[in-house]
């Protein structure tokens, strides 16, 4: 086993039928054995992505991409599978013929063309050399004048899908990726037969069969049942060259639970799976996580704590609000409403401290990651005088503004280590509660949290923050898998209950909820001094992103300006 692959399982003989989930995170893939009779995770295996994220120059070259690109290899989404797969049967040594369905989640809105039968145009030797045509990662924030140029001829036409959206498009979305493939390498969008979402294109290589997610196509492309994709004069008078806005999108999309197809023979025989196994619709990673957690009513806010943050809840009403980044009717579980926000800097802003600034070697991270982890625990809520903004990937809610930097406020010449630390933990617990504040000022009362994910497993301290920032109970899952759990089950849903699975998420969720492993309760002293910090934070918060913007993005195009290229 080479060391980018790990697995954890163990030997099961016999019994009932199984379902494998595979999630899709921005540096690896999990590959996840379920157990439908007892909710047991039988086993797992992590595979890292070999290219990892590509942000300064594509694999073999040095011109670099310029400001704000992250692109991936559609290769290491293949790797996932077909080594993952086969490593947790081994492990396992389950029987394979008990496996019955199979989900996929992915990171959203990760996005790449293809030819018309689903070939990627990076691994053609003709395109491999052009940055469009690689698959363009959720962060992929390159194309916010797009979003930018979309908001504003939607305010000004008085389009109302962007109600859903929290009143701004976001750059992390479909069509600002669309258009800037569209005008900046207009050769790569004409070869494109399809701008396909990642997760649909895995389910088009297993299966053979192009099957678009409706739960995609509805947060990240402005599609609704009821009224389609936004009127073409919308598009045209934002950019006219666009002639056909939808041609690389497609109209058809089909439900979350729906059964895309089966696994190929061929696909199945490297496998290791029969071919008879079923194969759900994609999925996006932090939707499928809220039934993973065993969450089906409103009230509940359901948080996937890892590099970013997604945070959604479910309601039976739409309520248009401010500040979220969607409202899609189905797009979560069947029968409510789903609706999403998030921070886009969590796991990735603890790490640039580690590894940026404190200079850490790799092999020594996970020990200085414990280290500041106990250090920062010891500290008193407000004693090191600090306050952090957590926009080091700028902000998602409730600004939507990916132009927005970070910013640590109150260091002296005593500030310790330990203390920027927890400032940063503290920042995202405090741009939760501004979120959670947005929620229930609009009418989504929040009762308790659930959070899950990796940093939600790993940061003991954060998860208490939280308790004691918002209020809420924090309830972390005994899953460390949340979201290939939540693939698997919408894979046993594909199945049927014919077949040993199950004939809606609904039934899923009852048979499979997993237990709570912890549970951290709101500390009422330490509550009272962060609502004093916070009220600061929601100062400084107003007045860099909101009354001064243009401070933080003037910041942003000078550095732009005045850098060297990267590479050079």
């Amino acid at each position: 086993m080479t060391d980018d692959v790990r697995t954890a399982g163990r030997s099961v003989a016999s019994g009932s039928p199984l379902a494998i989930g595979i999630d899709f995170g921005t540096e690896s893939g999990r590959v996840l054995i379920l157990d439908l009779g007892s909710g047991e995770e039988l086993g797992v295996a992590e595979v890292r992505y070999a290219h990892g994220v590509i942000e300064d120059a594509l694999p073999g070259s040095r011109e670099p991409l310029g400001y704000d690109w992250a692109l991936q290899h559609p290769l290491d989404y293949v790797e996932v599978v077909e080594r993952g797969v086969p490593a947790v049967l081994r492990s396992t040594g389950v029987d394979p013929a008990r496996v019955v369905g199979l989900g996929i989640d992915f990171t959203s809105c990760t996005v790449l063309p293809t030819t018309a039968d689903g070939t990627p145009l990076c691994t053609i030797e003709k395109w491999s050399g052009r940055p469009h045509a690689w698959p363009k990662l959720w962060k992929h924030h390159a194309a916010q004048p797009y979003a930018d140029r979309l908001t504003q001829v939607a305010i000004e036409r008085g389009e109302l899908f962007i109600d859903r959206y929290g009143g701004r498009i976001s750059s992390e979305w479909y069509f600002p990726k669309l258009l800037q493939l569209f005008y900046e390498d207009r050769e790569v969008y004409d070869a494109a037969d399809a701008f396909v979402e990642a997760a649909d294109w895995i389910v088009w290589r297993l299966t053979g069969s192009s099957v678009r997610s409706s739960c995609a196509a509805g947060y990240k492309a402005f599609w609704s049942q009821e009224e389609g994709l936004p009127p073409k004069e919308y598009f045209h008078a934002a950019y006219p060259d666009l002639v056909d806005p939808g041609a690389k999108l497609g109209s058809d999309f089909a439900p979350l639970g729906t059964r895309a197809g089966f696994v190929r023979e061929e696909v199945a025989l490297r496998l290791g799976l029969p071919p008879e196994v079923a194969v759900a619709v994609g999925n996006v990673d932090s939707f499928v996580s809220l039934p993973g957690a065993g969450v089906e009513r409103p009230g509940t806010f359901v948080m996937v704590v890892g590099t970013s943050i997604c945070d959604m809840v479910v309601h039976p009403d739409e309520i248009l609000l401010p500040g979220i980044t969607g409202v899609v009717r189905d797009g979560i579980l069947p029968g409510l409403y789903g609706y999403e926000a998030g921070q886009p800097a969590v796991g990735d802003m603890l790490a640039w401290y580690v590894d940026r600034l404190l200079g850490v070697p790799g092999d020594d991270r996970a020990d200085r990651y414990a280290e500041l982890e106990a250090a920062a625990g010891t500290l008193a809520p407000g004693s090191s005088g600090l306050v952090a903004l957590d926009w080091w990937n700028g902000n998602r809610s409730v600004l939507a503004d990916a132009d927005l930097s970070g910013a640590i406020v109150g260091l002296t010449l005593a500030t310790a280590p330990e203390q920027i630390y927890r400032a940063l933990l503290e920042s995202i617990a405090f741009g939760t509660r501004r979120i959670v504040d947005n929620f229930d000022g609009h009418g989504l009362a929040v009762d308790r949290i659930v959070a899950c994910g990796g940093v939600a497993e790993k940061s003991p301290v954060l998860m208490q923050l939280l308790a004691d920032v918002t209020g809420l109970t924090v309830d972390v899952p005994s899953s460390p898998q949340i979201p290939a759990r939540g693939s698997a089950m919408f894979g046993a849903v594909a199945a049927g209950l014919r077949r040993g699975g199950f004939d809606d998420i609904a039934s899923a969720v009852a048979a499979l909820r997993p237990a709570t492993a912890r549970s951290y309760r709101p500390d009422s002293a330490a509550g009272v001094v962060y609502g004093e910090v916070y009220e600061i934070y929601r100062g400084l918060h107003d007045v860099l992103g909101r009354d001064h913007v243009g401070w933080m993005h003037a910041l942003k195009l000078i550095s732009h300006r005045s850098a060297p290229p990267a590479g050079a």
